[in-house]
């Protein structure tokens, strides 16, 4: 490795390069693109910049400059099969480049490009060369005049060196650099029809290194192209293979970005590296570390969902080549540490929220593995089977049992077919699959976030036009028009033109009211969203004779549109706690948590967050003193209108996962929290009152759940405990702070008790134990002991049933009880009768159960069952002997 160019050199160049040519360094965007929900992940440095392109937005400057963190793992950008086989692929990768928005045009781009290159990198021209589209003579002439490459390493192409951003849209030529890495380094040279040269496909001679993107027309529905107004700059350089090329090295996983990853793995694992087919699990696991981690430190989780899912395919591809490479515990989260060595200098979010990182990928390594040894092993003892049935593709429904199983994504299973040379029946899994969802949907599972507002169509009133709410600033609207409404019964559905009712969205629930005329009046029990439209739900409760609209006129006559003060009096408070909350947990836990969810209810809130643990009741309690401290500081709330871009800059949390447009309304709490929210809020923090949590739980793999109260019910609930702890006190004759050692008292004295109960139980099960053998029957050779209790648990009849087993031989034993009127059985077996009588106490205990309408079954030695009702266990106990007998024939 040529050390003279480090992988934090190289970046550092390229960013200072274009800096002292005017440009503005822009920080990489997330890897999670909130503002643009065509994407799962950013992939290119361009998207961040597409406002731009599309002519939608502007920036404050006219050249950039970044290296901006992608990914690439879904849709028509997946390398995902490819990472680790060859030195090239990854998930995530990083990209250089630099941008004109109206400002320098092809001349200034490629001289530049060609002198950083040659000048600051001192790659050799005679390796280098240049390609232009079919048409574009302007960035020929610029190659051949005012760069000193060779003409005839200047070449031209067709659709290669033309870029789109989609069917329709800004496009336009461009210019790419490439280098020769000399003979030997294509693994095609020496194949029939492969010759190597620029833009062959495959040849791992001849590379690409940076793409010069010349953005200059704009392509219509009709296929022509028009030139744009401004023209543009877009340019990427793979920087993976920059370092590759500077560093001297064959592959990117040779470089200083990979091999202290890499040596990392093989020191934990125990599995030395080679560069060839014995490394894949060690680069798949680099690769697949890198792309995890920038994904959570951005705020993305795994989950069975979207992206979410995706990060947890990526992961359960590195556990299972981590057992390929010996080692089936958690361990790929310990290299989190050494990834922040590598890359936290020029990505800082790694440093600062490695303990979240590794949190979570530790809790999903441990959760997988639990069920990844044993699907490993189903799975090759079905390929046995398959084999020496001359098969060579794997059923669609057994990979859909390894996902539903043991949650192996189908890519897994693909990926370890091919290992040994089977395919998989992807259409048989799919059918599967939809087979899953429509009995899910059968049995009344919906999944989705959509609320759909039932009921008969709504008939319009006049001409359709959009409504306007106006709820943030008045509960009461005393001219509103309608637009629309449906009738059944009593039922009614009604939409205004403008309305202070606020629907459902946000987690937020829809308010309730009242809308009236001189003539009737509509008890508003829900309002709900469908499209653009705002939907009021509720009664007619006076005038159902009366009420009448003319569908034929423009307008209806005015209604009056009055929501409940007091229940969005409530919700707001509680919207605001959610805020509040946020803020609190971000304090004490850490930066990494995001609100994953929440439900505003005029009783309660419920706040979904990204955390990878339990909180301790300490963590909690903390949080619990801050938010009431909010409160009492009395901080202003406040709200605006603003662009998404703006709001961010202005450090506002945005709702990950959501989808943003343009403009968003930024809620203010003083300086405590931002957040981009269309929810209603109280004027000042004070109106909360008080602040109570009440509950704390898990709500999916690294998502925590908190329940809490605000208000008169926050001060109530303290209230409660407040009489609870005097009620204790009372009980206990205590006072002061010595109620929980007198409790703590209480409670070791039970477990004294109950140990001595245990030693009488055991004692006195020798004498119980003689007794029941000398009642045993003679059934066919073999003694059969039947015993009914009216006051013995399943426990204590399988602890019997071991004390009968124990030193004795041509035993089985049928113990019964029915505490509760709730029948147990116990079935017990001696190992000499297992192995020469070939009796199994799970067949018979499930025989004798039949006869009281029960059901069990278990091991050989024991069997347990039971019944809903005891009353048919004598039943049963008497059909004991029976059973025994027709299994000793």
């Amino acid at each position: 490795m040529n050390n003279s160019f480090p992988s934090s050199l190289i970046r550092r160049q390229f960013l200072d390069f274009f800096r002292e040519r005017g440009h503005t360094f822009v920080p990489s965007a997330s890897v999670i693109p909130f503002k643009d929900p065509t994407l799962l992940f950013t992939n290119a440095g361009m998207n961040q910049f597409k406002d731009v392109f599309l002519g939608q937005g502007t920036r404050p400057y006219t050249r950039a400059v970044n290296s901006q963190k992608c990914i690439r793992v879904s849709g028509k950008h997946n390398d995902l099969e490819e990472v680790g086989r060859d030195g090239i692929h990854h998930t995530f990768f990083e990209m250089l480049g630099n941008w004109s928005f109206g400002d320098y045009y092809k001349q200034d781009a490629i001289r530049w490009a060609w002198e950083l290159v040659t000048g600051v990198w001192k790659l050799s021209k005679d390796h280098l060369y240049a390609t232009v589209h079919l048409s574009d003579d302007e960035a020929e002439t610029i190659w051949s005049n005012e760069t000193d490459l060779d003409p005839a390493h200047i070449s031209r192409h067709g659709k290669e060196n033309f870029w789109e951003m989609g069917d329709t849209g800004p496009c336009g030529p461009c210019s790419e650099i490439h280098i020769d890495l000399g003979e030997g380094t294509c693994p095609l040279a020496g194949t029939p029809r492969h010759t190597c040269g620029v833009n062959v496909s495959g040849c791992g001679r001849f590379i690409e290194l940076w793409n010069l993107v010349f953005i200059q027309f704009n392509r219509d529905e009709s296929d022509t192209l028009s030139d744009l107004p401004a023209k543009h700059v877009d340019t990427g350089a793979g920087f993976e293979r920059i370092c590759s090329v500077l560093q001297g090295v064959t592959s990117n996983y040779e470089t200083d970005l990979f091999q202290p990853l890499i040596k990392r793995i093989a020191e934990i694992t125990g599995t030395p590296y080679d560069k060839g087919e014995g490394g894949v699990g060690h680069r798949v696991i680099a690769d697949h570390l890198r792309s995890l981690s920038f994904a959570i430190a951005d705020g993305a989780m795994p989950s069975n969902e979207g992206r979410g899912y995706v990060l947890r395919r990526i992961l359960r591809r590195a556990s299972r080549f981590g057992r390929t490479l010996g080692v089936h515990r958690a361990f790929i989260y310990q290299l989190v540490e050494d990834l922040a060595a590598v890359m936290g200098e020029a990505f800082p979010e790694i440093g600062q929220r490695r303990e979240h990182i590794m949190g979570v990928i530790r809790g999903e390594e441990e959760s997988f593995g639990r069920t990844l040894d044993r699907g490993i092993e189903l799975f090759a003892e079905l390929l046995d089977r398959l084999k020496k049935e001359g098969q060579t593709s794997l059923p669609g429904t057994e990979a859909f049992k390894l996902y539903d199983t043991f949650g192996f994504p189908l890519d897994l299973t693909e990926l370890m077919a091919r290992e040994q040379g089977f395919s998989v029946d992807t259409e048989g899994f799919d059918r599967a699959m939809a087979g899953q969802r429509e009995r899910a949907r059968k049995g009344g599972k919906v999944t989705g976030l959509e609320h759909k507002v039932e009921g008969s169509a709504l008939q319009r009133v006049g001409e359709s036009r959009p409504v306007e709410f106006l709820g943030w600033t008045t509960l009461e609207i005393p001219d509103a028009r309608v637009t629309g409404f449906s009738l059944d019964g009593e039922r009614v559905r009604i939409m205004l033109d403008h309305t202070p009712f606020y629907a459902e969205a946000g987690g937020q629930i829809g308010d309730t009211g009242m809308i009236s005329t001189h003539d009737w009046n509509i008890e508003v029990d829900d309002t709900q969203r469908t499209g653009d439209d705002i939907v009021h739900i509720g009664r007619i409760t006076q005038g159902r004779e009366d009420f009448e609209i003319d569908a034929n006129q423009d307008f209806s006559s005015p209604v009056r549109a009055v929501v409940n003060r007091q229940k969005r009096s409530d919700i707001a408070r509680n919207h605001t706690a959610t805020h509040l909350l946020q803020a609190a947990l971000r304090q004490v836990l850490g930066k990494h948590v995001n609100q994953s969810g929440s439900l505003v209810h005029p009783d309660y809130l419920r706040f979904d967050f990204t955390h990878f643990e339990k909180p301790s009741e300490e963590a909690l309690d903390q949080v619990e003193i801050i938010v009431n401290e909010f409160i009492n500081q009395a901080h202003p709330v406040s709200w605006e209108i603003t662009d998404f871009d703006t709001a961010k800059a202005r450090g506002a949390t945005a709702l990950f996962g959501e989808k943003y447009r343009e403009h968003v309304r930024l809620v203010s709490v003083g300086d405590v929290s931002a957040e981009l929210c269309g929810g209603t809020h109280v004027a000042s923090t004070d109106q909360l009152l008080a602040f109570r949590i009440i509950s704390e739980s898990s709500a999916a793999a690294g998502i925590r759940r908190i329940e809490a109260l605000t208000g008169g019910k926050a001060q109530a609930a303290m209230l409660g405990d407040k009489r609870l702890i005097r009620g204790l006190q009372d009980a206990l004759s205590a006072r002061g702070g010595n109620v929980l050692e007198k409790v703590q008292k209480l409670v070791d004295e039970q477990r004294a008790l109950m140990k001595q109960l245990e030693q009488f139980k055991q004692a006195s099960a020798g004498g119980e134990v003689e007794a029941l053998i000398a009642s045993a029957q003679d059934v066919k050779g073999v003694r059969l002991i039947t015993r009914t209790y009216t006051d013995r648990s399943m426990d204590d009849l399988k602890t019997l049933g071991d004390h009968l087993r124990e030193g004795h031989s041509n035993l089985v034993a049928v113990l019964g009880s029915s505490m509760e009127d709730k029948a147990s059985l116990a079935v017990v077996v001696t190992d000499d009768l297992i192995s020469d009588r070939k009796l199994s106490a799970g067949t018979l205990v499930k025989e004798i159960a039949a006869v009281m309408g029960g059901g069990g079954g278990g091991r050989h030695h024991l069997g347990t069952a039971g019944a809903k009702s005891a009353e048919k266990l004598p039943e049963a106990m008497d059909a004991a002997q029976e059973v025994l007998r027709q299994h000793l024939k």
